[in-house]
């Protein structure tokens, strides 16, 4: 339920300031499109898949449990992501316990190669801007992305 603000606090929003907000969404959805086109058309791989090849890169083998953390899916996800890789012979499933259950998630050669020269996901570009603001600059961004996620009813929506 969302806080209704004071009526006597409303204002009328300039019909400009608003499309330009939604221009700037589209915007930001765009650019995560391409930038999986791209993927897609030179590395045969989607998004979800880099970033789960980049956190076996840079963690070693992993239980599929610590994927799904790392790069913020849920377990059944991550499954279908592994699948896929598996398919492409970018990882392996290895059963180093005696427990069958027990999975690990391991990298073979090609998928080391493809992690190790595939473009940094587009979280890096983010975080290298964020990098270059004053920390006024970031809690400002902080707020306003908040607010509109409340806008949205979002705020309650597992990152996928």
């Amino acid at each position: 339920m969302s806080k209704q603000p004071d009526p006597s606090t409303i204002y009328e929003v300039p019909q400009a300031s608003i499309k330009e907000i939604v221009y700037e969404i589209y915007r930001l959805m765009q650019a995560g499109k391409l930038y999986t086109k791209e993927l897609n058309k030179k590395y045969q791989v989607s998004t979800p898949q880099l970033n789960c090849l980049i956190a076996l890169y840079e963690n070693g083998p992993l239980p599929p449990s610590q994927i799904a953390k790392i790069i913020m899916v849920s377990s059944s996800t991550v499954t279908g992501i592994i699948d896929r890789l598996e398919l492409k012979g970018l990882v392996t499933r290895m059963r180093k316990s005696p427990d069958r259950r027990v999975i690990t998630i391991e990298l073979t050669e090609v998928g080391r190669g493809l992690a190790h020269n595939a473009p940094p996901p587009i979280q890096h570009k983010i975080v290298d801007g964020l990098k270059r603001l004053s920390k006024g600059e970031i809690e400002e961004i902080v707020r306003s992305l908040r607010k509109l996620t409340n806008m949205l009813d979002v705020q309650d929506l597992q990152v996928e």
